[in-house]
């Protein structure tokens, strides 16, 4: 399963909202591709369906899909959203990542 932190709900509503989508039936797609300068990096985007390869998970309030394969990544993992003027955005706290980069964007196992 994948958790959504209560800062992070509250950024992906407002970002949902802004772009056209509604929270209440739209998804979070989250997935892992190759790159990034530590190996694999994370995506984050929105979406209004699901395909049939994909998990779909919710966790405070938010729906979210990984499609299989992301998902072996991801498992246990945390979406924060740290805001401010040191604040990095969206960040992921995975705890199968043995080894992340300065900007939190990639990592490896």
């Amino acid at each position: 399963m994948i958790k959504v932190s209560p800062e992070a709900k509250n950024k992906i509503a407002n970002l949902m909202q802004e772009g056209g989508y509604d929270v209440t039936s739209d998804y979070v797609r989250v997935g892992v591709k190759s790159g990034g300068c530590s190996g694999l990096s994370y995506e984050l985007d929105f979406d209004r369906s699901q395909k049939d390869n994909d998990k779909v998970f919710e966790d405070n309030d938010v729906k979210l899909i990984v499609d299989k394969k992301s998902f072996l990544y991801l498992i246990g993992t945390t979406l924060e959203y740290s805001g401010g003027l040191n604040g990095k955005g969206f960040v992921f706290n995975n705890p199968n990542a043995q080894r992340t980069c300065g900007c939190g964007e990639s990592f490896s196992l």
